[in-house]
C-alpha cells in the first residue's frame, strides 16, 4: 500500500465504522475463541486452537490494513472538483469506438471501485487512460485484450 488514498467522506466514515467494529467486537471474540480452544487440552494436537489463532492473525492483518488506508486517506470534496477534465470523482460518459456502445463511469479510489455501480478505479487501465481527458477527446486504453478507443462525450460531477 503506498501513497494517498482518495476517498469520499461517506467511504471514509464507512472505513472508520468497519475498523471500530473489528476492534470492539471481532477482536474480543477472536481472543475468546482462542481461550476456549486453549482450555480443551494439548495445544500441539488442537485443530480448534490452530484455527482460532489463524483467524486472529487474519483479523489483525485486516485491522492493520484498514488503519493504514485511513491514515493515508485524503477526503475529496465533491464541490471542488473541476469537471472540465476527467479526474477522480468525476462521472465520464464515453463511447467505445469499436462497439459504438455508450457507458458512464465514475472514477473513484481503489477502495470504492465497484463495476456493477459503474465505479472504476483511478488505477485501473481504463481509469488511467481516461484521466486528464476533455470532452471530444479520444482516449486509447491498453487493456489485456488489446487497445480500446473511447471518445469522451460528457464529464460531470
Amino acid at each position: 500500500m503506498s501513497g494517498t488514498n482518495y476517498v469520499t467522506q461517506d467511504t471514509f466514515e464507512k472505513m472508520q465504522e468497519e475498523l471500530h467494529l473489528l476492534k470492539s467486537i471481532d477482536r474480543p471474540a477472536a481472543s475468546k475463541a482462542i481461550a476456549e480452544a486453549r482450555e480443551k487440552g494439548d495445544l500441539k494436537e488442537n485443530a480448534e486452537y490452530d484455527a482460532a489463532k489463524e483467524a486472529q492473525g487474519l483479523l489483525e492483518a485486516k485491522i492493520k490494513y484498514l488503519e493504514g488506508v485511513i491514515a493515508t486517506a485524503r477526503i475529496l470534496d465533491e464541490s471542488s472538483i473541476d469537471s472540465s477534465r476527467v479526474s477522480i470523482l468525476t462521472k465520464v460518459t464515453v463511447t467505445n469506438l469499436a462497439t459504438k456502445k455508450e457507458v458512464t463511469y465514475q472514477i473513484v479510489s481503489e477502495k470504492e471501485a465497484n463495476l456493477k455501480e459503474g465505479k472504476i478505479s483511478v488505477t485501473s487501465p481504463i481509469g488511467k487512460g481516461l484521466l486528464g481527458k476533455v470532452v471530444g477527446e479520444t482516449a486509447e486504453v491498453s487493456v489485456p485484450a488489446g487497445i480500446l478507443k473511447f471518445k469522451i462525450e460528457k464529464i460531470s460531477v
